[in-house]
């Protein structure tokens, strides 16, 4: 699917939006540092991973509009303490500015990291970002059993890039993550890019735990599925869990064209009512969104 295409997908599926709980706009010498460790993973995943989306913040975000997209995140992420409350900071001010991103924070573990969760609730955050593999820290930290307790009282969703891939972490894997679900079975968790490779085991997750999520984030794509290929066997769960499947791309950090993100769903042989929760519905429920509406009710 050309990215020209989007629209006509999405007035296949009766949709006048999309809504995308996976998408990345940071401070500016944030993303450059991203950018650049992008083009730096050749090496270590074997392949180049271009950047196809690699334009100023305000072109990115009329991109974006472009394909339809509704309601959007500001996935954010620290790599060490003293971090987040700042990219907090500038998150909250982002979603003042951008009123279709839903304002989203993020955490690590650390003596204040409860204080500043708190704050940012009470700020209006409305979903969290936890990047287990590029932050290196267990989930199951001391420090974080306040936060994941705060974020499970309050109903608010954390996606986390929890998974093993692309390359696997000291504390990725369902296992870690599986015994904060013990603890805290009421949160909101969405399980990044369905939870690669370990698909499987996330969907177990999902199967015990109801407020278990998954996002389709880089999943079933072709670049993906040439390392990680999704499991025929798990092809039935699709439908199973079709109700907490939400539509994620990884813009602009994504080294194909964002409709080809979307031709991926199509591929995997659900029907329309299907791709239309995956890619607007259910995220809508989860967010408290209005019904395939422009605005993002603060």
């Amino acid at each position: 699917m050309r990215d020209e295409e989007i629209s006509g997908f999405r007035r296949s599926l009766g949709l006048t939006g999309l809504i995308d709980v996976h998408t990345h706009f940071m401070p500016e010498r944030v993303m450059t540092k991203v950018w650049a460790h992008f083009d730096a993973a050749g090496p270590l995943l074997g392949r180049p991973w271009p950047i196809t989306y690699r334009r100023a913040e305000g072109e990115r975000l009329a991109v974006l509009r472009g394909f339809g997209v509704r309601a959007f995140t500001s996935m954010i992420y620290p790599h060490k303490p003293d971090m987040a409350r700042w990219l907090n900071g500038w998150a909250a001010d982002f979603a003042a500015r951008t009123p279709d991103c839903l304002h989203t924070a993020t955490f690590f573990p650390e003596p204040d990291a409860v204080r500043y969760v708190r704050e940012a609730l009470g700020s209006g955050a409305r979903v969290f970002k936890s990047h287990l593999q590029v932050g290196g820290y267990d989930p199951r930290d001391p420090l974080l059993d306040g936060v994941w307790g705060l974020l499970a009282e309050a109903g608010t969703p954390v996606v986390a890039h929890c998974g093993s891939g692309p390359v696997p972490g000291a504390f990725t894997g369902p296992g870690p993550v599986g015994e904060v679900l013990a603890r805290h079975p009421s949160l909101r968790l969405v399980v990044a890019h369905m939870g690669v490779p370990e698909y499987g085991a996330f969907l177990g997750l999902a199967e015990r735990y109801p407020g278990v999520h998954l996002d389709t984030t880089m999943a079933f794509t072709d670049f993906i599925e040439a390392v990680a290929p999704f499991p025929a066997g798990e092809r039935p769960r699709l439908a199973e869990f079709g109700d907490r499947i939400l539509f994620g791309s990884d813009f602009p950090n994504i080294p194909y064209a964002y409709g080809h993100a979307l031709a991926a769903l199509t591929r995997l042989g659900q029907d329309d009512a299907w791709l239309r929760g995956v890619c607007h519905d259910n995220a809508a429920r989860l967010f408290g969104l209005p019904e395939d509406s422009q605005t993002i009710p603060r």
